[in-house]
């Protein structure tokens, strides 16, 4: 099969398209013929050399994909041939095919198809796990959602309308638009407004409930500010940087958490959790349409070095479909 391998780290000039062997599934596993892959920062960071896939013969990444069934395991129940699937990888899914656990598959919403289900998996799952099972947020409650028109950051805002519950987020000003129009309540100019002072003034001085980082850096002690009383703060990215300065006092009389997560590097029994309770959870809410990818563009796969640059850029909002 054709894929995307990377045989040295840097630019996007190491993304090399090569003919591998095809997967062979296990007897859990299903061999899914790729329709689409999507690019997410964690790609950019793998061909930097900085987030290491899972070992496999050939490094190749891709952490999401949506696809036919070609053919199954011996113990597999849950899918078969020709069935539509999306789901998580650790990596592998810029590929023509790939071998994925049954369990960590889901069924592609009808009223989505491929390829843009593909823009799915990895952002849908990411928040409704930093928000909902992370941060527990509710109905009635607010959240404050970082790099808004970021993919994690498109189903965020859309997530946090479906539980009933409010969301600010922060974007650049060429992006203010187009996150209202998902259902933001408050669209933040990180370039021209503070996020505390707007996030006070939108509670009424109580501040936000829940907040879904993934910028961090300088971030980190604003967050606690702009937390209410028992806020949680999920950080689920770095792209500011890893290193913070806080005032740990200031946890203290707010009763703040602050947790971190990842998805790729999570046991195979806790993402096969997530994706199962994300399937019961929100696949109906694709068929209502109260949720639906936001695809950029779409993109050949095989122009990946092209995605990477462009998703680099940060001229994008909501998710590059890669179809191969």
């Amino acid at each position: 099969m054709r894929a995307i391998v990377l045989e040295e780290y840097g630019g996007p000039e190491v993304l090399t398209e090569k003919q591998v062997a095809d997967p062979l599934p296990g007897p859990e596993e299903v061999l899914v013929d790729i329709a689409a892959s999507a690019v997410n920062r964690a790609d950019l960071l793998q061909r930097m050399g900085m987030y290491p896939g899972p070992p496999m013969e050939h490094e190749i990444p891709g952490m999401e994909l949506a696809g036919t069934v070609a053919a199954v395991g011996e113990r597999v129940t849950a899918w078969e041939a020709g069935d539509a699937v999306m789901g998580i990888v650790g990596g592998g899914a810029y590929a023509e095919r790939a071998a994925v656990h049954e369990r960590q598959l889901m069924a592609v919403p009808t009223v989505v198809g491929l390829p843009d289900s593909a823009g799915i998996p990895e952002v849908f799952i990411t928040a409704y796990d930093a928000l909902v099972l992370q941060g527990g947020l509710a109905t009635g409650s607010w959240a404050l959602v970082h790099a808004g028109a970021s993919g994690v950051g498109t189903a965020a805002i859309q997530l946090a309308r479906a539980v009933g519950a409010r969301v600010a987020v922060t974007c650049s000003a060429g992006k203010v638009a187009a996150c209202e129009s998902l259902g933001a309540d408050v669209a933040i100019d990180y370039g021209s407004e503070d996020f505390v002072e707007v996030t006070k003034a939108a509670t009424g001085g109580a501040g936000v409930d829940v907040i879904l980082d993934v910028v961090g850096g300088d971030y980190v002690a604003r967050n606690i500010k702009a937390a209410a009383v028992g806020g949680r703060i999920i950080q689920v990215g770095v792209m500011g940087g890893g290193r913070a300065e806080v005032d740990v006092g200031s946890l203290l009389p707010k009763r703040v958490s602050i947790t971190g997560t990842v998805l790729r590097g999570r046991p195979i029994e806790e993402k096969i959790a997530v994706t199962q309770r994300c399937a019961h959870d929100l696949l109906p809410l694709f068929d209502s349409g109260d949720l639906e990818p936001v695809i950029d563009r779409r993109m050949s796969l095989w122009d990946v070095a092209e995605a990477h640059e462009l998703v680099a850029s940060n001229a994008t909002v909501g998710k590059v479909v890669l179809e191969t």
